[in-house]
């Protein structure tokens, strides 16, 4: 699951994508399979606003497609947001697919991944609280001790 994760599209293919897409746009119909493609893109793209503008894209389709056509865009809506470490949503995203189709083996590989990065996050995040709190204290403490010192002169 690591390797989708970070795949990486080339430069030439988003282009090329990229350039069937708008031609759609201009032409006023944009076919459902040439904004999922432009839309796979974006989101194995390296830059943020890339796999923003992907997420947007692939939310559309899912509003507007049959439950039995979501799969892949739900899917990569869940990798997509996983790249932006936004987990909660990619989590929501996967198990979402994952009600639809409880025996999605990449959906429930996704999931541990998911799950795995909220801890490591969670961790992460305790321990810079953690280190406020006793840099805090340090502090504190300094001052009792010159406050101390100060006060016996």
């Amino acid at each position: 699951m690591e390797a989708v994760v970070a795949d990486v599209v080339a430069p030439e293919d988003l282009q090329r994508f990229e350039k069937k897409y708008n031609l759609e746009v201009s032409k006023g119909t944009v076919s459902k399979d040439t904004k999922f493609e432009y839309a796979w893109c974006l989101t194995r793209s390296k830059y943020s606003n890339d796999i923003k503008k992907g997420i947007v894209l692939l939310e559309e389709l899912v509003q507007k497609s049959a439950k039995d056509d979501q799969r892949d865009y739900l899917f990569y809506l869940a990798i997509a947001n996983y790249k932006l470490k936004e987990y909660e949503r990619a989590l929501k995203y996967v198990r979402i697919l994952l009600k639809n189709e409880p025996g999605n083996k990449q959906a429930l590989e996704m999931e541990k991944l998911i799950n795995e990065a909220l801890k490591k996050d969670g961790l992460v995040g305790m321990a810079i609280v953690g280190g406020i709190g006793l840099g805090v204290a340090g502090l504190a403490g300094l001052i009792g001790l010159a406050v101390a010192k100060s006060g016996k002169s």
